[in-house]
C-alpha cells in the first residue's frame, strides 16, 4: 500500500500522535506544575482558565498514540508493558486525580478548593515525572528476549530516566510558562514572561544533560551521531551537528521574545524546541521501535490487520485535527484579569 511499508506508516502516525500529546498536554501539565508558583488563589484562577476549554482534549493524542502502539505493534506492547507497569500506573492515576481536582477545584468550599489546588498541582507534576521516567527507561533500553520482557520490575528506575524526568518537567513548566504569556494579561502575563526566561535557561541545561548522557547509552547511539571511543566520523557529525546548534538558538530566541513581551512566539519556540529534541531522539534510536530490541517491523501486526486499521485512521485524523484546530481558534482571546474557571 502506498509503496511504502504499513509497519512505517503506523511508526510515523504513533510518532506523530505522540508529539502532539507533549506539544498540546504538555502546556497544560505545565501549568500545573506552575500552580505553587502563583502568587495567590485569583491568578490561579486566571492560570486555570487559560487552559479550561482545551485541557481534557489535548489527551486524545496519548490515547490515540498508547492505543496505536496495542492495535499495530503488539509484540512491542507487549514487550514495553511489563517493563513499565509501575511508571504508567503512576502516570494514569496522576492524570485521573488530576482531572477530578481541576473539576472539583471551581466548586469546592474554602478549606476544599485549597486542596484540590494541592491535587491538581501534584497530579500535574507526577504525571510529568512518571512521563520522564518512562521515557528515559525507554530511551536506555529494555531487556527483551525472544520478544518477552525478562528484566525486573525496577528497571525503569535509573539515574537516566531520574535526569529525563527532572528535564521534562522543566521542560513542560516552559510549555506552560509560554501558553500563560499567550493566553493572560497584567500581572500575570509580566510573572509568565519572567517564567519563560528562566525555564528557557533550565530547559537548556536539561537537555543538553539529556542529549551528553543518551551518547552512554548504547555504543550504537554514539555511532549515529558519528563518534566513537577513537575518532570522530566529521561527515555524520557536520549533517547532525546543526540539531544542538538549533536547540542553542532556540533558547535564545524563547529568552529573547519573552524579554522583549512577546505573545505567541514563546509558545511556539517552545514547541519547536521539543521538535528538535524529538527529531534527535528519532536519529538517536532508529530503527528500532524498542530500543536495541526490536524494530517496527519485528513488532508490527499483520499486514492485513494494519491496512485495515489504516483505511479507519486516515480519514479519523484530519477530522479530529480540524477539531482541536477549530477549538483554539475559537478560545484563542486572552484571559481576562477578572476571569475565573466556570
Amino acid at each position: 500500500m502506498f509503496g511504502i511499508e504499513l509497519s512505517m506508516i503506523w511508526a510515523v502516525l504513533i510518532a506523530v500522535a505522540v508529539f502532539l500529546y507533549v506539544a498540546l498536554d504538555g502546556f497544560d501539565l505545565g501549568v500545573g506544575i506552575l500552580f505553587p508558583f502563583a502568587k495567590d488563589r485569583h491568578e490561579r484562577d486566571q492560570m486555570q482558565s487559560a487552559i479550561a476549554p482545551v485541557w481534557d482534549g489535548n489527551e486524545t493524542w496519548l490515547v490515540l498514540g498508547g492505543g496505536g502502539l496495542f492495535a499495530a505493534f503488539p509484540k512491542a506492547y507487549a514487550a514495553l508493558m511489563p517493563a513499565l507497569y509501575l511508571p504508567i500506573i503512576l502516570m494514569l492515576l496522576a492524570l485521573i486525580f488530576r482531572g477530578v481536582a481541576f473539576e472539583f477545584r471551581h466548586h469546592g468550599r474554602e478549606r476544599g478548593k485549597k486542596w484540590w489546588t494541592v491535587a491538581f498541582s501534584a497530579g500535574s507534576i507526577v504525571a510529568s515525572a512518571s512521563q520522564g521516567l518512562i521515557l528515559g527507561a525507554f530511551v536506555q533500553g529494555v531487556n527483551v528476549v525472544d520478544g518477552v520482557f525478562v528484566g525486573g520490575p525496577l528497571d525503569w528506575l535509573t539515574p537516566f530516566s531520574i535526569l529525563v524526568a527532572a528535564a521534562l518537567v522543566a521542560g513542560y513548566a516552559l510549555l506552560g510558562a509560554g501558553w500563560l504569556v499567550y493566553k493572560t494579561q497584567g500581572e500575570l502575563f509580566e510573572r509568565a514572561r519572567a517564567w519563560v526566561k528562566q525555564l528557557a535557561l533550565l530547559t537548556a541545561l536539561g537537555m543538553g544533560a539529556v542529549s551528553l548522557a543518551t551518547l552512554g547509552v548504547d555504543p550504537r547511539v554514539t555511532y549515529r551521531w558519528g563518534l566513537t571511543m577513537t575518532s570522530i566520523d566529521w561527515g555524520t557529525f557536520i549533517v547532525l551537528a546543526p540539531l544542538p546548534i538549533v536547540a542553542g538558538g532556540l533558547c535564545f530566541m524563547l529568552w529573547r521574545g519573552a524579554d522583549k513581551g512577546q505573545h505567541l512566539q514563546p509558545y511556539l519556540y517552545t514547541v519547536c524546541l521539543f521538535l528538535v529534541g524529538f527529531v534527535g531522539l528519532a536519529i538517536s534510536l532508529w530503527p528500532y521501535i524498542i530500543p536495541f530490541a526490536m524494530t517496527p517491523q519485528e513488532a508490527a501486526a499483520a499486514d492485513n490487520a494494519l491496512e485495515l486499521m489504516l483505511w479507519g485512521a486516515l480519514p479519523m485524523l484530519p477530522i479530529i485535527l480540524g477539531y482541536t484546530a477549530y477549538v483554539y481558534w475559537l478560545f484563542r482571546a486572552k484571559v481576562s484579569d477578572e476571569a475565573a474557571y466556570h
